[in-house]
């Protein structure tokens, strides 16, 4: 942390003892006092090792029991010809999850916190009420998972859940964030079962390629495809990563010092769940072209009977498998996202290094949300596959407000000081927003409109969003003229911490920004009801 005019230090937010003490990874330890240079590729791979583990989690956490529904149902519906979506969530991925590693390594606040304490208890409300909703809604998606692919065992979900259930708190609530890390590496290997489960399918190369690099919609654009062009996005970069990976940094002990380490289990982390996205479309497409089951997408369950029928016993019983362990750490990442926040809103204890009795709402919180969503699944004649795709869709519509409030933490000097965005950063962040709310607000119109020229439509916005990326331009190019030069910090990035939130100054807002920010409130909660008409519509027409 820099020093003030006075040649003291302010108070820093990181606490003692947390971040700055050793960090204790699945795979190794550096210790609190080493401030060796890292010269050797053994010395630095050693270090990766130990450091690795939230950017990972984060990732195959998200291909979860949404994640591998949403995907098998691209391929069965829509063939090969949806996979172009994926690589270009590959920068998305890596974008919003960089910047909360400088957040969590720089501050020691977790998301919720920041939010909360720099723009107001209203805007708090608003970013942590959506994710709680989001959240639980998506702990009821994995709980659909486990009830599906144990299904296919013949497993009663009336046992199946209650067993998850029970699984998922013991794993946790062991007191020790090592061991819990531990336990998610299990789950993070398992994702790999993916590729036998593609070599069983056999998909064809020049297909695969095609899907991958031509953007195309088999069968034609229409607002169906749309929903789950949308859901794809909403199931690979999800708001609750935000969150979670943010306080796992926190809880883990990384500081500035190791953020480039924690920047490389970023990457490896989105590739490894982009290709495994990619991997299982190019299963279902390949297995059910040409039968009668192609575009005939009922849930995950009827996806792996399918394979079992047209593929073989072995990939019907992987593709189970998969489900299962998609299922089992999308609830434990998702849920402890959940309880971060509760923290971080209310001041008290949590980290997965504290005991139940030290840090009972945390762990509280935790039981409640399993229990509930849990609950949810148990009710009978549920449309389990339908309210799967639907709240995949419901993250994609809410992540641009998400990705604003992350926007607007990461250029704000006060809190990270050297560490704040470049604005080529910005500039590729700006983008991801305004693509996504075009893409929600293209589900909008469809979904008043059915009738409308969904092609036509979505060349109309592409060409909006060309004109405001042109007027956006030439604004930033006079307000940086206007502007004084500004002293480079890049040095001080060793040493500089955010202070204490009391001591900062809340900043600001213009009139301009404040409508801004209400008006894209307004809008999302629009979208979100009309994403419930399209929903309901589905289950009504099929």
């Amino acid at each position: 942390m820099a020093e003030d005019a006075t040649g003291t230090r302010p108070p820093s937010a990181i606490v003692e003892g947390e971040l700055a003490g050793e960090i204790r990874g699945a795979f190794g330890t550096v210790r609190q006092h080493d401030v060796r240079e890292r010269r050797s590729w053994r010395v630095r791979l050693l270090t990766l090792l130990a450091i690795m583990g939230p950017g990972l989690i984060v990732m195959i956490g998200d291909n979860d029991a949404g994640g591998v529904s949403t995907y098998a149902q691209a391929g069965q519906n829509f063939g090969y010809s949806l996979l172009w979506t994926l690589p270009l969530l590959v920068p998305v991925l890596v974008v919003n999850q960089e910047m909360v590693v400088r957040l969590g390594a720089v501050t020691g606040v977790g998301h919720a916190r920041l939010i909360n304490e720099r723009f107001g208890k209203f805007w708090g409300a608003f970013s942590v009420g959506d994710l709680f909703v989001l959240n639980f809604l998506t702990i009821a998606t994995e709980f659909i998972g486990v009830s599906l692919s144990l299904g296919y065992f013949g497993v009663s979900k009336d046992l199946s859940v209650p067993i998850a259930a029970v699984l998922l708190v013991a794993m946790t609530a062991t007191g020790s964030f090592r061991r819990w890390e531990r336990f998610m590496f299990v789950f993070v290997f398992a994702n790999f079962l993916v590729i036998p489960l593609a070599v069983f399918s056999h998909p064809h190369a020049a297909p695969f390629l095609h899907g991958l690099l031509v953007p195309s919609v088999q069968g034609g654009l229409s607002s169906t495809a749309l929903l789950l062009v949308i859901a794809i996005v909403g199931t690979t970069v999800a708001p609750w990563q935000l969150f979670f990976q943010q306080s796992n940094i926190i809880d883990k002990g990384i500081g500035p010092r190791w953020v480039g380490y924690e920047r490389v289990d970023t990457v490896l982390g989105s590739i490894v769940t982009v290709v495994a996205a990619a991997l299982i479309v190019a299963v279902t497409a390949a297995a059910f072209a040409h039968t009668p089951l192609a575009g005939q997408f009922h849930d995950a369950r009827s996806v792996a009977q399918g394979l079992d029928r047209y593929v073989g016993n072995a990939a019907g019983a992987l593709f189970a498998v998969v489900l299962l362990n998609a299922s089992i750490i999308g609830a434990a990442a998702v849920t402890l996202s959940t309880s971060y926040a509760f923290g971080d809103m209310f001041g008290t204890q949590h980290s997965l290094d504290r005991s139940w009795r030290e840090a009972k709402s945390f762990y509280g919180v935790f039981c409640a949300m399993v229990v509930l969503a849990a609950g949810v699944v148990l009710v009978p004649g549920a449309p389990l596959g339908l309210i799967t795709t639907g709240v995949q869709a419901l993250a994609g519509v809410l992540l641009p407000s998400a990705t604003v409030f992350l926007l607007l933490l990461c250029n704000d000097r006060e809190v990270l000081g050297p560490w704040v965005n470049r604005l080529w950063l910005n500039v590729v962040a700006t983008v991801i927003v305004s693509v996504l709310l075009a893409l929600s607000l293209a589900l909008m119109v469809t979904t008043l409109f059915p009738g409308i020229d969904v092609h036509g439509l979505l060349i109309g916005l592409a060409g909006l969003l060309g004109a405001s990326y042109v007027a956006g331009a030439v604004a930033v190019v006079r307000a940086r003229s206007r502007r004084p030069a500004m002293v480079p910090l890049t040095a001080q990035r060793a040493s500089w911490r955010m202070p204490a939130l009391n001591l900062l100054n809340r900043p600001t807002w213009s009139r301009g920004r404040l409508v801004g920010m209400y008006a894209l409130r307004g809008y999302l909660v629009l979208a979100v009801v009309l994403l419930l008409v399209k929903a309901v519509q589905l289950g009504v027409h099929g």
